[in-house]
């Protein structure tokens, strides 16, 4: 039984990791922002516990499964299912290279135009991971990290095929 979360920053690389061990694991997969966020709502924020509720029942509903987000609450919610922990966390110039070459994610803009228009914001946001306060933050990220009992990885740069290769030795 595989299941991974996957913890970290704007730009950190999860959505493009989680992708890639869809593909290659066969794993269910499920980007948070579509759980945290209310759909067709720009920026309204789903009721925690409804939130809550959705990643249990995704996590119950499947036995090989991945998970990405910056939510550390949500993320502690699947722990417990005891999954691979995996926290992106590369650095401030990584997310923001991410954030400049991700193509239009039309599960959270209207368009690319409406995409772009948001970059700048992004951008800043991604700078602010060090000194953020709340669940989005490094400090949060940090601390349910240090939390977590079951296996994790803590990766310091850019996901590549040795992180796969470390995912795929841990998860199995």
């Amino acid at each position: 039984m595989v299941r991974i979360a996957i913890l970290g920053n704007s730009g950190s690389g999860k959505s493009t990791l989680a992708a890639r061990l869809s593909r290659e694991l066969k794993l269910a997969t499920l980007d948070l922002d579509t759980v945290a966020w209310v759909p067709g709502q720009e920026a309204v924020a789903r009721e925690p516990a409804e939130a809550a509720a959705l990643v249990r029942a995704f996590c119950l509903q499947h036995e090989r499964w991945v998970m990405e987000g910056c939510y550390a609450s949500l993320i502690e919610v699947a722990l417990e299912a005891d999954p691979l922990l995996i926290w992106l966390d590369p650095g401030d110039e990584v997310c923001q290279a991410h954030c400049r070459a991700r193509p239009w994610e039309p599960h959270k803009y209207s368009s690319p135009a409406a995409q772009e228009r948001n970059l700048a914001m992004l951008l800043e946001w991604v700078t602010g991971y060090a000194t953020r306060e709340g669940e989005l933050g490094r400090r949060a990220h940090a601390a349910l990290f240090d939390r977590c009992r079951a296996r994790k990885i803590h990766w310091t740069r850019a996901a590549d095929d040795a992180l796969i290769e470390a995912v795929s030795a841990a998860a199995a």
